[in-house]
């Protein structure tokens, strides 16, 4: 590609200067988004000397989310910020040697350009591929769905959210109308009389949360823990129910089966703001106690005590996270526990509803604002031709410019070498954190043409073609929309290293590469500026939210259009005018008059348990379920650079009762192999009375022999596409070494 050096790179953003004083911004990891504080070292202290990357962590009391509390990730987050960890210099593959090599930026963004750009000419648009990131900011994730589709023209983006909380988006959607986490603020839950926690180990996934249940409990309120395994969450319950992996939405159905039997059904508030119930009822009611507990292991007591839990209370919630919805009935699986609240009346009111634990940093707002494959800015459809035109108009491009609804996330990634040829991954690590992670790995080495933008050279990362160096959260300015939909700034409190550029800057210089010089800002403000046009109007509207709001108000809850309603009101006349009520004020509460559906009614599921894709036979006996550990975070990719991290959660394990550890003749630490129809991971094993005897545990942070993903099963949930990490068929081995 013929390019004059300079002639289209923009500058680099300008980032601030060492600040001297600490800066109020959020911590990288989960959904919660704790505030922190970031407060610079002396010029004598810095990388290598307790605090590396020259800030250090202090507590941000007022921030109302986490109230200073920070757990061990978000402590040590700064030690990604040392240029020992971290890339800081693209590199580039050469054809001579075959290893990756430093680079210009000039070298690295025409190599891209002309990759993306040969690939498309060759082999058709559709032929290059975006693959995005929940942890991505909200300016991030909108550039990147915009390029995407203006200047790739492709239908092929999706990010690895689809991963995280899909089920619970599409259950949301055709339950209420509309998806956000959670409905209402956090800190309702420690209010409410009753939470029904399922397949969430809140202590070690996002443990500043903990509070709120152990504020719960104080206050007098009850807490049920769904899973499989005696977590450290499960420990804090009245009541753990502990059903056999895959089985959930069996017990869903089975408690309101006992809610309808026992006559506690709310039917005032089903027959005025709901519909569907005769159908969801008549299914329930085809799941008897007995069989429940037959399917899902929980004994009929265990079954009736929740349900007196749950409906005794005044107030009530069911929060769900990645147990229930990373199945290949996931959406159902929600679903089901939405009916359960719908049916008891627990939604639609304060203190009480349905909500999802949202995983990623960004897992909502990144799905908000165009990176997942079906949707546009502000939550809009790909597929409504209102929604597009009003965006192509924001974007200065005509309706019919912009590509229909291209491949979920696994079906991305399967399709690559294939029908996809070229990839650009921003913030993502699928060789780790994909199932059938062996097979995904086979397809990103048949690729034509990969490049990555990353903060560490990840698993991922090292198989590219090119690799960019990106700057880090505290290193750039952005905004986040964290579990509650309560939409925050992460403030830069450091300049990137001189070799590093952040995404916007990247996505900026590879637009004008090509044909693009306008469109593609390098300041995040002003991309959030056209982000709110982009999503005014939509369901996730961002509109009346602006940097300083957010300042101001420590956080903006969506929808935030950018006025208020217009109240009506009758002149002496008689005749009907208009009042402006100023500026909207946010939503930190959703569907207390009305949910979000057409006619304002919230819309019952009637699902039915079907097995998991995968059951135990006599060739796979045991079922494996995977998830995290307090120490590590997602594929690892930065949590395994920090030496305490690494020291608290130094590798993988098998966790396995010890009846089943007694036929294997497995003692603990024995390297254990758990192999399925796809795979073999091998990890030393863990014994222990916290598990069900039928059923094994991974953690997947890491890569290599250990790697849980190796084995997981891809099959997709019909309408989230969400694959089934959480339950497969596998066989266990003594495994040598």
């Amino acid at each position: 590609m013929a390019h004059v050096p300079g002639e289209h790179s923009p500058a680099p953003e300008s980032a601030p200067d060492p600040v001297p004083v600490p800066v109020d911004t959020h911590c990288p990891y989960c959904s919660l988004q704790c505030g922190m504080t970031l407060r610079p070292l002396p010029p004598d202290k810095g990388a290598g000397d307790g605090q590396p990357g020259g800030v250090e962590v202090i507590e941000r009391t007022a921030f109302p989310v986490n109230r200073g509390a920070l757990c061990g990730k978000g402590r040590t987050a700064p030690a990604v910020l040392s240029s020992r960890v971290r890339l800081t210099e693209p590199l580039v593959r050469r054809p001579d040697s075959g290893r990756l090599e430093p680079a210009t930026w000039e070298e690295a963004l025409d190599r891209i350009a002309e990759g993306l750009a040969a690939t498309g000419r060759a082999h058709g648009r559709d032929a290059v591929g975006v693959f995005g990131g929940g942890g991505l900011t909200n300016e991030k994730a909108y550039a990147l769905g915009k390029f995407a589709r203006v200047v790739l023209g492709t239908s092929q983006i999706d990010y690895n959210g689809r991963f995280c909380m899909s089920s619970a988006a599409a259950a949301h959607q055709r339950a209420f109308g509309l998806d956000r986490g959670l409905p209402f603020p956090l800190a309702d839950v420690a209010r409410t009389g009753c939470v029904v926690l399922v397949g969430s180990n809140l202590a070690e996934t996002m443990p500043p949360a903990l509070r709120y249940l152990t504020e719960l409990k104080a206050a007098g309120g009850r807490l049920i823990v769904v899973d499989p395994r005696r977590t450290r969450t499960a420990e804090q319950a009245d009541l753990h129910l502990a059903p056999r992996p895959g089985t959930d939405l069996a017990l869903a159905l089975g408690l309101l089966h006992l809610v309808v039997a026992e006559g506690r059904v709310d039917e005032e508030f089903v027959e005025r703001r709901t519909s569907g119930w005769p159908e969801a009822r008549a299914a329930a009611m085809a799941h008897w106690p007995e069989l429940v507990e037959r399917i899902t292991g929980v004994p009929v007591p265990e079954l009736r005590k929740a349900v007196t839990m749950f409906c005794d209370a005044e107030n009530a919630m069911v929060l769900t996270a990645r147990g229930p919805e990373q199945q290949s009935k996931g959406t159902d699986t929600v679903g089901a526990w939405i009916n359960l609240c719908l049916a008891t009346g627990r939604a639609g009111r304060p203190l009480s509803g349905y909500g999802c634990l949202t995983g990623q940093g960004n897992g909502q707002g990144g799905r908000e604002h165009g990176q997942k494959a079906d949707q546009l800015p502000g939550y809009r459809k790909l597929t409504d031709p209102a929604a597009r035109a009003h965006v192509a108009a924001v974007w200065g491009v005509g309706p019919d410019a912009l590509p229909g609804p291209g491949r979920s996330a696994y079906e991305l990634l399967d399709a690559l070498g294939r029908d996809v040829r070229a990839l650009l991954l921003m913030g993502s690590n699928p060789l780790v954190s994909a199932p059938r992670a062996a097979h995904v790995e086979s397809r990103l080495r048949s690729l034509d043409f990969l490049a990555v933008a990353d903060v560490v050279l990840s698993e991922t990362a090292a198989l590219a073609d090119v690799v960019l160096p990106v700057a880090q959260w505290a290193e750039e300015t952005g905004t986040m929309t964290n579990l509650e939909g309560r939409v925050i700034l992460r403030r830069a409190a450091l300049t990137p290293p001189p070799g590093v550029r952040t995404d916007l800057w990247v996505l900026s210089g590879l637009a004008a590469r090509l044909g693009w010089e306008k469109g593609f800002p390098a300041d995040a403000e002003e991309v959030f500026e056209e982000l709110r046009r982009a999503s005014a109007g939509g369901p996730a509207d961002y509109s009346g939210i602006t940097y300083r709001r957010i300042e101001e108000e420590d956080g903006v809850f969506w929808p935030c259009p950018e006025r208020a309603e217009e109240t009506g009101r009758a002149d002496a006349e008689g005749t009907e005018g208009a009042e402006k009520v100023g500026p909207h004020p946010g939503t930190p509460r959703l569907f207390l008059d009305r949910f979000a559906t057409d006619d304002g009614r919230a819309r019952f599921a009637p699902v039915s348990h079907r097995p998991a894709a995968e059951e135990p036979d006599a060739a796979y006996p045991v079922l494996l379920t995977t998830g995290r550990v307090l120490a590590q975070y997602q594929s690892g990719a930065q949590t395994r650079r920090v030496a305490e991290l690494n020291e608290a959660a130094p590798g993988p394990y098998v966790q396995l009762h010890p009846l089943l550890a007694e036929r294997l003749g497995a003692a603990e630490g024995v390297p254990i192999a758990v192999v399925s129809r796809r795979g073999r991971a091998v990890a030393p094993a863990r014994i222990s009375r916290d598990i069900r005897p039928d059923t094994v545990f991974m953690p997947f942070h890491w890569a290599g022999p250990g790697r849980a993903n190796t084995v997981t099963n891809p099959a997709l949930d019909p309408v989230s596409r969400m694959p089934e990490f959480k339950v497969c068929a596998v066989r266990l081995e003594l495994a040598e070494g």
